[in-house]
């Protein structure tokens, strides 16, 4: 009898050191720290496609977690490894599984920036767009074709920059392909407002016109407060079906954005962008125009310039003329002082 007593004694002595064990196991698992412990709050990005064997290597890998056995766990146990959200969620120092868990599982997540000023092509606005989301810049082409294939607003994949305002918008990590191009149309509606179409309508542009052109106005000159006199220019020559004659286009046709000075050559050349060979505006922007610069189109000043030519002073600034002998004039005026200054240089150099 007494050997069956401390039979079940010994039993039961296993029996409650095991329930302790797992007890004490399962609430330090539960509630004690295990994410970001004494370390600083971190954000932990989820790309789409994402499988729980994937989060669970990042969180380790990155030294997240310090126990993936005991995440995985709770994960599995909660039914988080069969509900994986794609985002960006700020994970705070130490986090006990649990509360990681309830993050990771609510999709709730951070606003990100996504911001695109400097643009001269399709590829680079694709870069700079998809830079903190989880869309690759192939999702986002292809859902952009998709927009230009089936949209009723004159956009065409010559032209398609137009839709586009830089500046900078907040959306989710996990914004859909079709959701950002969606996002972006609405902003481009949102701008073109009554008040603006009215101004594109007097001058006799379409709003995709009037981009076109500002990109134009944009890369003729860096000082903002001569571009409504640049877009006047302009427009006086389209009024007159006059070629524009502008350098910058020429350049974008040459396709050497290092180009410092157009050459008669490069008048010769056969493209839709070379305004010295073909009248009008050309097919699409050459660059995504600033809003100023869309502005300074539609409040263009009036005058009677059609010529204008870069300031003897270097300033950055032009010399605006309405006769040709003027302009020729103003030209020789520059060529001398550009002239003196290689001299100077060359001087300098011995």
């Amino acid at each position: 009898m007494k050997e069956v007593h401390k039979g079940k004694l010994a039993f039961y002595i296993i029996a409650s050191t095991l329930l302790i064990t797992f007890v004490f196991y399962g609430y330090q698992i539960c509630y004690t720290a295990n994410v970001l412990v004494d370390k600083e709050d971190r954000m932990f990005i989820i790309k789409s496609g994402a499988t729980f064997t994937r989060v669970r290597d990042d969180l380790y890998n990155n030294n997240f977690i310090n126990d993936a056995v005991s995440f995985s766990f709770i994960a599995k146990l909660s039914g988080y490894d069969d509900e994986i959200i794609p985002g960006r969620y700020v994970l705070r120092k130490n986090m006990t599984n649990l509360q990681a868990l309830k993050v990771l599982r609510s999709g709730k997540q951070d606003l990100v920036n996504v911001t695109f000023s400097v643009v001269r092509l399709r590829k680079d606005l694709t870069e700079k767009i998809t830079k903190n989301i989880s869309v690759s810049p192939a999702e986002f082409n292809e859902a952009l074709d998709d927009f230009i294939a089936n949209n009723n607003e004159g956009f065409s994949t010559e032209n398609i920059l137009c839709m586009f305002l830089p500046n900078t918008y907040e959306v989710y990590f996990n914004i859909s392909p079709e959701d950002l191009v969606k996002r972006m149309n609405t902003e481009y509606e949102k701008f073109w407002n009554e008040n603006r179409i009215g101004k594109a309508k007097e001058i006799g542009l379409t709003p995709i016109e009037v981009s076109i052109l500002a990109s134009i106005v944009q890369a003729e000159s860096v000082k903002q407060d001569e571009a409504p006199v640049i877009a006047g220019l302009y427009i006086n020559r389209l009024k007159k079906n006059i070629a524009l004659q502008a350098d910058p286009t020429l350049v974008y046709a040459v396709g050497d954005f290092s180009l410092k000075r157009v050459l008669n050559g490069h008048k010769e050349i056969d493209s839709p962008y070379n305004t010295y060979k073909y009248r009008g505006l050309p097919p699409g922007p050459i660059n995504v125009p600033q809003i100023s610069s869309v502005d300074a189109v539609l409040n263009y000043l009036h005058h009677n310039y059609y010529y204008m030519c870069a300031k003897e002073d270097f300033s950055g600034y032009h010399n605006f003329a309405n006769s040709l002998d003027e302009h020729n004039r103003n030209a020789r005026k520059y060529q001398r002082a550009l002239d003196a200054e290689i001299a100077k240089a060359r001087q300098n150099k011995k």
